[in-house]
């Protein structure tokens, strides 16, 4: 099936009917709906934390990836970073108020994926 353009327009992300290769929202996309900048994400969604609790807390990352998402997040203005100046370092992350609403929107998708995910998943099993 083909899709024509005049389908796609006034969808968000689209420029007359496509979804172009240089849009900001492409890196914007990746960067939020990456596996383990969603799990960040929604692990800040309702207290700050600290690295190591975020560590622990999402299981499989790793401290390369957990250190180069929150940078990410961080750079894309989601993350807030805060060097508490004490022995030894402390340092604790936090949603911006954009980051807050972000999560917003991702937890009731989440909510939708936790509902669904074994059915989809079941006949890979069968």
């Amino acid at each position: 099936m083909t899709v024509r353009n005049e389908q796609l327009q006034g969808i968000p992300g689209t420029t007359a009917g496509i979804f172009p290769a240089a849009c900001p929202s492409r890196t914007v996309l990746d960067h939020v709906t990456s596996k383990w900048g969603v799990l960040v994400l929604l692990a800040l969604s309702r207290e700050p934390h600290r690295w190591g609790e975020l560590r622990r807390g999402i299981e499989g990352i790793s401290e390369k990836m957990l250190a180069q998402t929150l940078r990410t997040l961080e750079g894309d203005g989601f993350v807030h970073r805060e060097v508490q100046a004490v022995i030894p370092p402390r340092v604790d992350y936090s949603l911006t108020a954009r980051g807050r609403e972000l999560t917003e929107h991702l937890l009731p998708l989440m909510g939708w994926i936790d509902d669904n995910a074994a059915e989809i998943l079941a006949p890979r099993f069968d």
